[in-house]
């Protein structure tokens, strides 16, 4: 069998296998073997290399579409210094990921502005980089999807997708004021997940005000009950990002407008 023979069966097989990533770079690796004088496994070794390079690569971006997260923040661009309440050390530790290993729920309670969103987008970039299957949504869209899975005959589909991730994170709970099926959604998601699987929580009202939120009381009660069984709970006070970035660009402003009119 001719080389150049040899070398399309190569590609070929590589091509069935659905090994495309080795496929293309086939060519370049036989040249630089040859060249380099690598043995059969260092090149062997070169070729799989890329393609498991590539395969995570996909793994990665459907993870990460999959997630929807609503901002590239990660945990090393919050400003720790502007918001002291935050115990850096404990998000140091949610962020080695070891609260997945026995579904401990992370809460982020705070007024809003402070960095509560960000901590826990940063969480679900972080579970994504590990290979965790995670998802963002906020609470009135998780109500909303599920009132349209119960109109539709969905509802024990739509909970299982909520019990799927690894690691689920529910944002702005508390902003609006949900009605009893929304209430009944929320709570049924979070009792799928209870002690089998993470959620990130972030709301506005503290645990005491959550009464508030629901029509229901009992199901506040019970609902907090499994969320605080396992739970990391970080109550979040000082001032606001956006007040802040606000005040700087005024100031700035100001200082603009003072230079241009004494010159």
């Amino acid at each position: 069998m001719s080389e150049n023979s040899t070398y399309q069966k190569l590609r070929s097989h590589l091509a069935y296998l659905r090994l495309g990533a080795a496929a293309e770079a086939l060519p370049g690796e036989l040249d630089h073997a040859a060249a380099a004088k690598l043995g059969h496994t260092a090149f062997l070794e070169r070729l799989l290399d890329i393609e498991v390079a590539a395969t995570e690569a996909r793994r990665h971006a459907g993870l990460t579409r999959f997630a929807s997260l609503p901002a590239p923040w990660r945990l090393a661009d919050f400003d720790f210094d502007a918001q002291p309440s935050v115990d850096r050390q404990l998000v140091d530790e949610l962020a080695t990921l070891r609260f997945l290993e026995d579904a401990t729920n992370v809460l982020f309670i705070g007024p809003p502005g402070v960095g509560k969103t960000m901590l826990a987008v940063g969480l679900g970039h972080a579970s994504v980089d590990a290979g965790y299957r995670t998802y963002y949504t906020t609470a009135a869209d998780l109500a909303a999807r599920c009132h349209r899975a119960a109109l539709e005959g969905r509802w024990a589909t739509t909970m299982r997708f909520f019990a799927g991730p690894r690691l689920l994170i529910i944002d702005e709970v508390g902003y609006l004021p949900l009605a009893s099926e929304a209430a009944a959604a929320l709570f049924q998601v979070i009792t799928q997940r209870y002690l089998k699987s993470s959620t990130v929580l972030t709301t506005n009202l503290g645990i005491a005000s959550w009464g508030q939120i629901f029509d229901d009381p009992t199901v506040a009660i019970a609902m907090l009950d499994r969320l605080l069984h396992r739970s990391v709970v970080f109550n979040i006070d000082g001032e606001s990002y956006r007040m802040r970035a606000h005040r700087a660009r005024a100031d700035n402003l100001r200082k603009s407008v003072n230079a241009s009119r004494s010159t």
